[in-house]
């Protein structure tokens, strides 16, 4: 039996402070300040330097996030 991941994992990019999520392929996206991030959402590379932190699922539903 395999475990498929759905949901998608939040963060909060420590230089930029923008809203960024790894999808479950595994895909890191930034979200904008629209009334629909998720389908406004832009690729995000992140670098050795980059600080991700982790942000509780809670606010899947405050950034519209796909459920899973």
């Amino acid at each position: 039996m395999h475990t498929v991941r759905t949901r998608v994992a939040i963060y909060v990019d420590r230089e930029s402070g923008q809203w960024v999520v790894r999808d479950p392929e595994g895909d890191f996206w930034t979200l904008p300040p629209t009334d629909t991030p998720w389908d406004d959402r832009r690729p995000f590379c992140p670098t050795e330097g980059t600080e991700l932190e982790p942000v509780p699922g809670h606010y899947r539903y405050m950034l519209r996030l796909p459920h899973g």
